[in-house]
This record gives structure tokens, sequence and C-alpha cells, in this order.
């Protein structure tokens, strides 16, 4: 590792974080500009190991526990900061964790943060507009909306940082938001998106931009850049993944009232995220240039790509 600038990822066992750092370790030789610092909270485990065994270097850190970010950001060029709003479902966790990222940033003196974040909901769909509920008192979306509202963390602590703002990921097909078995034999997507195009990419591909940002540097610094691999409306997700599978599946949207009424955790919050997807389509999908991302990362998959790569752990977990 030595003479190469450490890249700090977190999340770096998981989806985003991790399409970072193997994009980082696959670029092998004396000519590779980074390294990988993989950020943990589970160092002993095989997911770690594993990326240790591919050359990074491991660090125990706990966003929740700002003095273990030290060690995570010392001597670091970069830093590639993300939360997991799903793993506690709390936007006001999620801003205190960027608040201890951008605070270590700053303090070991960052040269260049990418910020994985979100718009805020409220732009489109304000607090007193009752097409959707409030949630955590004041937010339409929280996991939206409290990355948002961390953005400022970061300038104010004085980190340079690119605000890379995601989507909805194809990986979520595969778990989360996976059909739902029909009594016709069929799989049923149901998501309440009624005819609106669903912005998409493949989680992995997240890091893999960002990578492309770092190598930009300073020239994307303070820029907000908002990716996606495809806006395709649900029918034709529905129609690829038939094709893909060889098996019926379906689209039958719900209302979004009807998505919430399901009650399973999580449902406000993604009944809220699938309306402000379909109320604010033409907004959110016009702030995602397919061509000018591409730019960035000509190797951006669309919907076909991913789905070629995984249709035998579609058909698997659609078993």
């Amino acid at each position: 590792m030595t003479g190469k600038k450490i890249i700090t990822v977190f999340g770096a066992t998981g989806r985003q974080g991790g399409g970072l750092a193997r994009a980082i370790l696959a670029e092998r030789g004396d000519d590779a500009e980074f390294s990988v610092r993989a950020v943990t909270r589970r160092p002993d485990a095989e997911p770690a190991r594993e990326l240790e065994r591919l050359g990074a270097e491991i660090v125990r850190a706990d966003l929740d526990d700002e003095e273990s970010l030290e060690a995570a950001f010392e001597h670091a060029y970069g830093a590639f900061c993300v939360t997991n709003f799903w793993e506690h479902m709390s936007a006001e966790r999620e801003i205190a964790q960027a608040g201890a990222m951008a605070r270590a940033a700053a303090h070991a003196g960052v040269q260049h943060a990418i910020w994985s974040t979100l718009e805020d909901t409220r732009e489109c769909v304000p607090l007193d507009d009752a097409r959707m509920p409030v949630l955590q008192e004041r937010y339409k979306v929280p996991h939206f909306d409290g990355k948002a509202e961390a953005d400022h963390l970061f300038t104010d602590e004085g980190v340079p940082t690119t605000f890379l703002r995601t989507t909805f990921f194809w990986e979520n097909l595969l778990g989360s938001f996976a059909p739902q078995h029909g009594d016709d034999g069929a799989l049923w997507l149901r998501y309440p998106m009624g005819q609106s195009r669903l912005s998409g990419m493949a989680a992995e591909d997240i890091g893999k931009t960002a990578l492309a940002l770092f190598r930009q540097g300073a020239s994307v610094v303070a820029a907000t850049i908002s990716i996606a691999g495809e806006h395709l409306p649900v029918a034709d997700m529905a129609a690829a993944l038939t094709d893909a599978v060889d098996r019926p599946v379906r689209y039958r949207p719900l209302s979004a009232d009807e998505w919430r009424a399901q009650g399973f955790p999580g449902a406000d919050e993604s009944g809220n995220m699938f309306q402000y997807y379909a109320d604010c389509e033409r907004r959110f999908t016009g702030a995602r240039d397919l061509d000018a991302v591409r730019r960035i990362d000509p190797a951006l998959q669309d919907f076909s790509t991913w789905l070629a790569a995984h249709r035998e752990a579609l058909r698997d977990a659609w078993a």
C-alpha cells in the first residue's frame, strides 16, 4: 500500500461500500492510485476477512462511537461515507452518524469525501401535503430526508465533499421487494408506482461510480451528482424479468395507501418512498441524466445487463 492514497470505505462489507472496495482492489500493480481501508464493526467476520485477503486494510469502528472513527480516518486521502437506515430505521440516528463522520474527516484533514445521499422529498411533497403521512414527526420519507438534512454537516465542517445521490437498488428484487407468488402461478410486482418510471441501478455501481469520482478529485468537490442505471416503468421491468427467469412476472400496482396498509415493518416508509418516486417522477428522473452518468462511469449497468448477471440468483430466490 506504500505510496497509494488511502480511501477509507464505510459499509465496505455491504453493497455500496463493497462495490467501491472491490473496484479499488481489482486495480493491481504499482500504478494503482488508491488503497482500501475497510471500516467494519466486525473485523473477524468472514466478509471482512475476505476483503483482507484481497488486500484491504481492516479497521474496526462504529458510527455510533465517534471516538472509534479516529483510526478509520487517520492519514486517509479520501473517504466514502454511507449509513444504513434499514438497520435501525431512524433518520435522527442517520444524521448523528453522518455528523460523526464529518467531524472525524475534518479532524483528519481528509482531502475528498463522497457522501452517499438522497433528495429531500419535502421539496416536492411538503409536510403539510396530505398525499402521504408524516413519519418520525417531521419527514415524508425518512431515509431520504435524513440523508439530505445531513449534507450540510460535511460542508459546515469544511470537508471537501462530493454529494452522490443514489436510487432504488435492483438487488431489492432479491429480497425486500421481491415479487409475490400468485395463486395463478405467476409472480406479481405490486409496487404503488402506477405507470410512472422507477429509477434503478445495481448497488455495486454506486461504488464504481464513486471510484471514478475519486479519480476526478477536486473538480467534483461540492458537486451534487445524481445517478441511476435506467428509468423503467414497472410493467417493463416485469416483462424483462419474465424473459430473464422464464416464468411469468406481472405488474398489478397497489395504491400507496394499500401498500402502507400491509403493516409490515417499514410499510409506511417504503409506501411513501414509492409514492414519491411516482408523484415526483419527472423531477427525480430529470436529475439523473443517464448519458451524463455514463460519461462518469461508462460501464454503468442498465437493467438488462444486471438481469443477465443475476438470472440464476433471481430464479433461486423466487423458487
